[in-house]
Order: structure tokens, then C-alpha cells, then sequence
């Protein structure tokens, strides 16, 4: 079980990292995407392809 909820918390983290360094990355093109619980929980289930459909929501509504 404690092996489980570190695995978890190790994903949260790499998605927190992730998606801050993406920010970091775009902040001249003005690309951002919010770091917020809704955000962190989609990249931690799914991942990358997850910061690729943000990413592609955000180009199309903005």
C-alpha cells in the first residue's frame, strides 16, 4: 500500500515539474497553462499526452 501511494506522489511531483517547466519554456510566447489540481490530476493519470491535448485546447480557444 505505501509503495502504491509513492508512486503516486512521485507521479504528482513529475507532473508539477513538468508542467512548470513547460511554463518556463513557452512564457515568452505566451502559452501558459494554469497549474491548478485539475491540471496536475489529468497530467498524473495520462501523462504527456495529456499536456499535448492542453496544449491543443488552448491554441483552439484562445
Amino acid at each position: 500500500m505505501l509503495k502504491k501511494f509513492l508512486v503516486l506522489l512521485k507521479r504528482i511531483i513529475f507532473s508539477s515539474f513538468l508542467l512548470y517547466g513547460y511554463n518556463m519554456i513557452v512564457n515568452p510566447l505566451n502559452l501558459m497553462i494554469p497549474i491548478n489540481i485539475i491540471t496536475i490530476g489529468a497530467l498524473t493519470i495520462f501523462g504527456i499526452p495529456a499536456l499535448m491535448s492542453f496544449i491543443l485546447v488552448y491554441l483552439i480557444v484562445f
